[in-house]
């Protein structure tokens, strides 16, 4: 989560209904009540590709219970949840052929679902470009060649390029991806 989005979460009131939550998105998604792009799934967790993805493969790692804060996960979630992100991690490197991975996972503090989950974000690669290259105009691209983007540009931009997920483009990556798992 980039640092312009974690400050506007500075200073809120955490809702009550983080401890329980029977509309919780993630918990209907496990129900089967909400469809989801199913990457990975076990007794104990599901990795979904996320609806809005920073990057091509953008999955989250969602533990079966309703638990808000990492920090509370019972133990033997937390230790399928590792499990999990390290076995999609490493599916997810190979279908899309970047070892490059951010693993992140939020508490309270910039977190959008109030349910304990993990993101695995594929980082831009040399081989595959970058998306941010196409949202640059013309005299951005010609004063990047003399001064890089900063880390704040570069997460404003990443952060306006996201687009929803393509339900044709998750279904052929959902196959690579469970092919190498």
């Amino acid at each position: 989560m980039t640092s312009f989005m974690i400050q506007a979460h500075e200073g809120r009131q955490i809702p009550t209904s983080w401890k329980s939550d029977p509309d919780c998105i993630f918990c209907r998604i496990i129900k089967g009540e909400t469809p989801a792009f199913r990457v990975y799934e076990d007794d104990k967790v599901i990795a979904i590709l996320d609806i809005l993805p920073l990057r091509t493969g953008h999955t989250l790692v969602i533990p079966k219970i309703h638990c808000s804060r990492v920090s509370e996960l019972p133990i033997e979630f937390a230790a399928a949840g590792g499990i999990a992100v390290t076995k999609v991690s490493h599916a997810l490197a190979e279908a899309l052929d970047n070892t490059a991975l951010n693993v992140v996972c939020n508490q309270e503090y910039a977190q959008a679902v109030p349910h304990v989950h993990y993101h695995i974000i594929p980082a831009p690669s040399h081989t595959t470009g970058s998306h941010l290259a196409s949202t640059l105009s013309k005299s951005d691209k010609s004063d990047r060649r003399t001064r890089p983007l900063t880390e704040k540009e570069m997460h404003q931009r990443e952060w306006e390029a996201r687009n929803e997920l393509d339900d044709e483009e998750a279904t052929s990556l959902v196959q690579k991806i469970r092919a190498r798992l």
